[in-house]
This record gives C-alpha cells, structure tokens and sequence, in this order.
C-alpha cells in the first residue's frame, strides 16, 4: 500500500492577506473568532519512508519558516490541488526530489491547512475548563461548505478532511481510469444531440458552430466522437483563432471594409519606420541601438570576457489572457506570463523579458460602450 507522508510548514498568508481572509469569513459566519494558514506537503511513497529519508525530504521541503502550530479544538480543513490532477508546483518538487537522489519518492503535492477558531461561547468555556465539548462548539456541514468556499479555488482546487481522514488522502493520489471513448449520435438526433453535447461538456460552442458541425458530420455520414468535439471546441476558440477580431463586422449598419485585426495591422502598414519585425508569433522587434555586451572570447582552450558595441533591438508584445483570469486569477496570470516568455523568446533568439505591463478598462466605460447603440456585432 502507498503511503503518504504529512509535513507541516510555515504560515502560508501574510499578516495582510490573514487579516482581510478572516473579515471575508466573518462575512458569512460571525462565529469565526480566527483563522491560521500554514503550508501542508504530502509525500507519496511506495514503502514508509527511513527516518533518515524522512529527514532529508523534510530538509529539502523546508522554506525556512517556523513551523506554525495547529490552535488547540481549532476546525480544520485541508485545501489541497483538484483532485485527480497534478499539480504543476507537484510536477517540479518531485522532479527535484528524484534528481536529490530521493527516488523512494512518488510524488510531492502542497497545500494549505486552514484552522478555523470559533468564538468563545459556553461550548467554548466548557471545552477550556473540562476537555469537553458541545455539540454545539463545531461548524455544522452547511456552515463549513459557505466557509469552504472563500477558502479554495473550485476550478483548481479541492477541500479534503485532515489527515485522520485517509481515504480523502489517498483520493489526492488516485489514478483515475481513462474514459472510454464515446460518440454522439448526430445521424439520430440531430443538431439536439450537439446542443446537449455542448452543455453536457461545457464546449461553450457558438450556434452557428453548432450548425457547421451539423452540416459536416451530416455530409460525412457518421457521428463525432466526444474527443473530436473536445478538440473543435479549442482549436476553434476566440484564444486560438481571434475569429472576431478576423471576423467581418457592421458599424450602425454599415458594413467595415476591414477587420478589428486588420485596422491594427494598418497602423503599423502606414507608418513601420523602427520596426524590425511586427505581428509575427504575436510579438514585435523595435529597432535598438548599440549597446556593450560583456561576451566570452573563446581563443584555444582559454577564454577571456570582454567588452564590445552590439546591436540591441527590443522585443514586444500584449498578453490577452483574461481567461481563466477572470474566474481564477492565480493560474491566470501564471498562463499569461508564460504566454509572454513563449511568445518574445520564440520571436527574438536570445530575447530575455524585461519588464511588463498591465491595462486596467474602467468597468462603467466597459458597461457604457456594450450597450452602445453603435457597438460592432458579429457576423
């Protein structure tokens, strides 16, 4: 049987974020006299760790912080990675951990444990006195799920049971089977079987996609598999293919000779004085000037740094990412940042990010310009 190692770390907010948590709490439930945070690794092995192994994966684990205690008749939960996924902080702590030579490690998932302290009440002061406790001196399941959920991210994460609770562990670790291939029966019902299909799977398909797919799959002669959807849905989204600012549009009626896309592109069209490269893999090179680099020499077997004028040009580019931003701001901005790095480093070799910017749309100017009667509309 596997078995999972709990270590406890140290305080997982800072005072600031502890503070503003604890008001978010009190909002739903005055009966929060406090709350705690303190980091929570799980360490998957095979066969129950050595002690000296144990030390060493502590050692490796350890940020530096005291180990916070849990408070004494605290209501705990564990706020743990989704489970039946893997965490991309998971993917590069076990990574490191077999390349420590740590190979009896499985895998290393983190997260957070949330004590929560009610207020003092008689189950409280009977708690303090006698050891005992009233049924009344714990939250009951409704409250624990209001307060669960300003606790953890729904699209990332899952509220687990302490570790007393194994199986809620083992379901951290749990490989789930694969799920069988299925299709969807357009030859039999219709476009009816698309449009459950799109809800049921969350594809978030448009109507007149829903009708392209109709058409196709009716001219192929059979139905599309789950998997074919899944992939249509995202090959097809407004992230991959920017289809409205491609698509043709209408301005009070009037239709527009030119796409939202390519009035940008105009821009540069008209005036691409200091530009070295524009709209290609979604970032640009601005013209540079010389600047000294400190390079290796490389003369025989020896080499020696120095100084020379080099041409530096500058890379830009504009993340769009408002998903999954908007919903989950964290995972968000992780994929936006990524976006950035891929994006420059693929355009200019040897290109490094600097520095970033970010625009904020006042949200009355976003309101006011949606209901304009001259906004543009899709076609």
């Amino acid at each position: 049987m596997p078995e999972a190692l709990v270590l406890r770390g140290g305080a997982a907010l800072s005072e600031f974020r502890r503070s503003r948590l604890l008001q978010a709490l009190q909002s739903v439930d005055e009966a929060v006299a406090d709350v705690q945070a303190t980091w929570l690794h799980v360490v998957l092995s095979a066969q129950p760790l050595s002690p000296d192994t144990q030390s060493r994966v502590a050692a490796l684990l350890d940020d530096g912080l005291a180990v916070a205690a849990e408070p004494s008749g605290a209501s705990v939960l564990w706020v743990m990675p989704r489970l039946g996924t893997v965490s991309p902080w998971s993917s590069k702590a076990t990574e490191i951990a077999r390349l420590c030579g740590l190979d009896q490690v499985s895998r290393i998932e983190r997260g957070v444990s949330y004590a929560l302290t009610l207020r003092k009440g008689l189950g409280g002061l009977l708690a303090s006195l006698f050891g005992v406790r009233t049924a009344g001196d714990d939250f009951t399941a409704t409250q624990r799920d209001a307060l669960a959920a300003l606790l953890h991210d729904r699209m990332t994460e899952s509220v687990v049971a302490p570790a007393e609770h194994s199986a809620e562990i083992a379901a951290l670790f749990a490989d789930l089977p694969g799920k069988p291939l299925q299709t969807v029966p357009v030859g039999s019902q219709g476009r009816a079987a698309l449009d459950q299909a799109n809800t049921a799977m969350g594809l978030a398909l448009s109507s007149d996609e829903i009708d392209y797919l109709l058409e196709a799959f009716t001219a192929a002669g059979r139905d599309p598999t789950d998997v074919e959807l899944m992939m249509f849905s995202q090959a097809n989204s407004e992230h991959c293919r920017h289809k409205i600012f491609n698509a043709t549009w209408t301005l009070d009626g009037q239709a527009q000779s030119t796409s939202l896309f390519g009035m940008i592109r105009a821009t540069h069209a008209a005036h691409p004085q200091g530009t070295v490269v524009a709209y290609s893999d979604n970032a640009a090179v601005i013209e540079g000037g010389l600047s000294q680099r400190f390079f290796a020499i490389q003369k025989g077997q020896n080499a020696r740094y120095v100084w020379e004028p080099t041409l530096v040009h500058s890379v830009l580019k504009v993340e769009t990412h408002n998903h999954p931003t908007a919903i989950s701001p964290f995972p968000g901005a992780a994929t936006g940042s990524g976006g950035e790095i891929r994006d420059e480093g693929a355009t200019g070799r040897a290109s490094r990010p600097r520095f970033g910017l970010t625009g904020f749309r006042c949200p009355t100017c976003a309101s006011r310009a949606s209901s304009s009667p001259g906004r543009a509309h899709r076609m």
